[in-house]
């Protein structure tokens, strides 16, 4: 049975990401699960999350992204292909929600990857804050 604890903030998750343009193309699900997901959790209280996608493809402008550091790519179980945390696309949803998946290869099944260090999250949320101010993230609401 998969734990569905609402997680804390910096945590990585499987999930199925729907991107802000798949969204503005009338589509309700993501194309394909994410290899990861970062999770921001907001108002813990009442389940309320804010993930940003984990993705392989280097983010084009106008998107912005930080790069996975390899070893902290290693310490979560992503695979050794480069990859990013694009900071510009934003989806909320109520935890647990319907989008979550197991990761694959998991024993025993969990939603969860791991966790952020604390000085990459740190940097993440810095960016993130940022970007919110000059009005430049995308929010979709699943």
């Amino acid at each position: 049975m998969v734990r569905q604890d609402l997680p804390g903030a910096g945590t990585v998750i499987r999930y199925a990401y729907l991107w802000s343009h798949e969204a503005k193309l009338g589509r309700t699900e993501g194309s394909k699960d994410r290899p990861a997901a970062l999770v921001i959790a907001k108002r813990a209280e009442e389940g309320q999350c804010v993930v940003v996608p984990i993705t392989h493809r280097e983010p084009e402008a106008p998107s912005i992204g930080i790069e996975v550091p390899p070893e902290l790519r290693t310490r979560l179980g992503l695979d050794g292909e480069r990859q990013w945390v694009v900071l510009t696309d934003v989806n909320t949803f109520q935890w647990p929600g319907p989008d979550l998946r197991e990761v694959p290869g998991r024993d025993p099944a969990t939603f969860v990857y791991g966790t952020l260090t604390r000085a990459f999250f740190r940097d993440v949320l810095a960016h993130m804050q940022t970007l919110i101010r000059a009005r430049r993230v995308t929010t979709t609401g699943r």
